[in-house]
């Protein structure tokens, strides 16, 4: 894919993100979304077990700021003196700082208090949208677009789409099957998180472009004299 198809992709997956985020943010300003959220509560909470439970708070912990955190000091490291990437660290530290900034930013602005139904762990400070959906999509969507070209094989590239996928997805489903979070609320962190991330490897892939492109000036500049 050429460089403006990947400019292109990245404008319109965030426009859609922004307009998803706003949409879901709409309903529930208006509480327009409260009886479907606990209608899709209910339903998977219904498959509650011990060896689920079990399960599901795997997935939460490793969405947790600890796991975060770890494979943020290891990818950092990578990046900067095993490949000696600089500027794909510069992205990697913005998206992932970034996130979880953000994510306070439009908690505190909303001010939704978490789901009050069936709650099998407890944890405190506001519901929407999700920081663990946030931070999901963003640490795990980055590395996927970082590893990416690293990685020779077809299917190689399609297994890293499929387990940072299935990874994604399940820490938001375990935070619904736990009571902490409404469905509303990790649809609206995908959608801020997917905004965020998109916008931020489009004007990584313009800078990186432009930089190409004064580096080959330069050098046609300096063959000629």
């Amino acid at each position: 894919m050429r460089l403006t198809g990947y400019l292109l992709t990245a404008f319109i997956i965030s426009l859609i993100s922004l307009i998803g985020f706003s949409c879901m943010a709409i309903l529930i300003s208006g509480n327009k979304i409260v009886q479907l959220d606990q209608n899709v509560i209910s339903f998977i909470q219904g498959f509650e077990s011990p060896p689920l439970t079990s399960i599901m708070k795997c997935f939460t912990y490793v969405g947790s700021f600890h796991i975060v955190f770890g494979i943020f000091v290891i990818v950092a490291f990578f990046l900067y003196f095993i490949l000696k990437h600089r500027l794909e660290l510069l992205l990697f530290c913005t998206v992932v700082i970034g996130t979880p900034i953000i994510n306070q930013v439009l908690k505190q602005f909303f001010h939704r208090v978490r789901p009050d139904l069936h709650r099998l762990i407890e944890i405190g400070g506001y519901s929407f949208p999700s920081g663990h959906a946030m931070n999901a999509l963003a640490v795990y969507g980055i590395l996927s677009f970082l590893f990416w070209r690293h990685i020779p094989s077809r299917l190689w590239r399609t297994t890293l789409i499929i387990i940072s996928t299935i990874i994604v997805l399940m820490i938001g489903i375990s935070r619904i099957y736990l009571g902490v979070h409404y469905p509303s609320d990790i649809i609206g962190g995908y959608f801020a998180s997917g905004f965020w991330l998109t916008i931020s490897i489009y004007f990584f892939r313009r800078y990186k472009e432009k930089r190409k492109t004064r580096e080959n000036l330069s050098g046609n500049t300096s063959r000629s004299k």
